[in-house]
């Protein structure tokens, strides 16, 4: 079984995966698959003060896989090292989560899964740059290029992208309102409006807008407290 949920924000939104309010779990195996799309959060501080986390999501039944979102400490998730996973790069965080890198192609249950993370943060102006604020958080041109070139090698064809936020056009015409505080352009949502209008895909999951919406007609859900089946 694959299911997806949205942020968790280290320990402030994680109440979400308790048995209490996520009794499925109880049910499922490391075979089982839960996708968190960004602001995983739960590589932050360093080892020592993210253990606890990371052991709890270590052993759930199931098997831990996220994206990065804007509220990371990027720095720190990139001093993991790079494996292959299910045909795309991972940092392995512990031996049950994993976090997906940007622009890797994954077949999970047959299912071919393009994901990327990342996205502009609105608050960045009260954050400390490389203590509360990373620039990595933006898409980078070699994660755009190794993106692209991925998807050309599946025909620009996938079942289901997994991004953090959205694309531009979309944000701008179903998600007014919602993050409108951002005057700069964002690399992220440009190139996620190019994956928009190259892309053949049955379903687009995202999270980073706190609301939980699904939007049938454009083939896309954005997460927050939800968890659904894929």
């Amino acid at each position: 079984m694959i299911l997806i949920t949205g942020d968790i924000h280290g320990s402030i939104d994680v109440g979400k995966l308790t048995t209490k309010r996520f009794s499925l779990q109880k049910e499922l195996t490391k075979k089982d698959y839960l996708i968190i799309c960004g602001d995983f959060g739960g590589v932050w501080f360093g080892e020592q003060k993210d253990r606890f986390w990371l052991d709890w999501h270590n052993n759930k039944n199931y098997t831990t896989l996220f994206i990065d979102g804007n509220h990371e400490n990027h720095n720190l998730l990139n001093e993991y090292p790079i494996e292959q996973w299910k045909g795309g790069k991972v940092h392995k965080i512990r031996p049950s989560v994993y976090h997906l890198m940007r622009g890797q192609i994954f077949t999970i249950e047959g299912k071919k899964f393009f994901a990327f993370g990342g996205a502009l943060s609105t608050d960045k102006k009260d954050r400390r740059e490389n203590i509360s604020w990373w620039a990595s958080e933006e898409a980078s041109i070699e994660e755009i290029k190794e993106a692209k070139e991925n998807l050309q090698r599946e025909d620009n064809i996938i079942d289901y992208v997994i991004t953090h936020t959205v694309s531009k056009g979309f944000r701008e015409n179903y998600l007014n309102g919602l993050r409108d505080e951002v005057c700069e352009e964002s690399v992220t949502e440009e190139f996620l409006q190019y994956i928009e209008n190259n892309v053949n895909y049955k379903y687009w999951y995202s999270g980073h807008f706190h609301i939980d919406k699904n939007f049938q007609d454009e083939k896309h859900y954005v997460l927050y407290n939800d968890i659904i089946s894929i």
